[in-house]
């Protein structure tokens, strides 16, 4: 019963932690299209551009039309992907839709005069946001329910999706304004937005292969198994120069995680041989897995 009752406290907290960080990604998204696209009049992808699209021609605020456009977009994204993730895409619609009715009028000149600085600025802020976002599974809704899905069945960047999908938007804000300056714009925001996300994911997901030759080998493989929790695989080994044999531990691991091995080892055999090299995709227990 106290194990029970420790889980459970533990799972709400996981589920405390994941809202609130999601929370904090979808602040930082509003805050690029408040503090830099919407007073520049510059559109980038989404339901967001689609509802600054709307607000540039209309004057209809961006919270309504993101709001009424996602309520029947959300729920592809229950059906399809769960009704966790619908619930965490319902929370961030609803929070996101305050945070656009709340600060609109707040921000309502740009921070910077330069409109190219804007685009760059609020792209960078709103793809960290939008990162935040996925890597606790939740969505702003519209164009990421399709990257999402996307991304569930086939190893295809959830950037990459956003900004093949985002093109079409962002061209219709030339019926607005008629200026291929602001077109322009638009599409230096969708750019930015997709790199930084890919970026930010990929950064948090990054990994590493690590070879290490050491007399003390099994302290240093224990304590990657045991302490790291990650897999090692010994391998047969003969020094050229020395003629002796050796044998050489190999084992993939987060990037983040590589400084405990690093000071592990140094405390174990300062004069270990140690190669390590990033990777590009890792999939098995512990990692990715393969789709196709």
């Amino acid at each position: 019963m106290f194990t029970e009752m420790i889980s459970g406290n533990n799972r709400i907290a996981g589920i405390i932690k994941d809202y609130s960080i999601i929370t904090f990604g979808l602040l930082l998204f509003s805050f690029g299209w408040l503090l830099f696209l919407i007073p520049a009049e510059i559109t980038g992808g989404g339901i967001s551009g689609v509802a600054a699209v709307i607000f540039y021609a209309t004057k209809i605020p961006v919270s309504i039309s993101f709001l009424v456009i996602n309520i029947v977009l959300v729920l592809v994204a229950i059906k399809i992907l769960g009704a966790n993730f619908g619930v965490k895409t319902i929370f961030s619609i609803a929070v996101l839709t305050a945070f656009f009715a709340l600060f609109s009028d707040v921000f309502k000149e740009p921070v910077v005069n330069d409109t190219f600085l804007s685009a760059v600025l609020g792209g960078m802020a709103a793809g960290v946001g939008l990162g935040i976002v996925f890597s606790r599974g939740g969505s702003t809704g519209g164009t990421d329910i399709f990257a999402m899905i996307v991304n569930k069945y086939r190893n295809v960047s959830p950037g990459r999706v956003i900004m093949l999908c985002d093109v079409v938007i962002v061209a219709s804000s030339y019926f607005v304004f008629r200026s291929p300056e602001k077109l322009v714009y638009g599409y230096v925001v969708m750019w930015v937005v997709s790199y930084t996300v890919d970026s930010f994911l990929s950064g948090a997901n990054r990994s590493a292969q690590m070879f290490i030759v050491s007399k003390n080998y099994k302290e240093i493989a224990e304590f990657i198994n045991t302490k790291v929790t990650r897999g090692v695989t010994l391998l047969d080994g003969s020094g050229w120069y020395s003629k002796k044999e050796t044998k050489v531990i190999m084992s993939v691991v987060r990037k983040k995680e590589t400084s405990a091995i690093f000071r592990k080892i140094k405390e174990i055999d300062p004069n270990a041989f140690i190669s390590m090299g990033s990777v590009m995709g890792v999939y098995g227990e512990g990692f990715d897995k393969i789709k196709l």
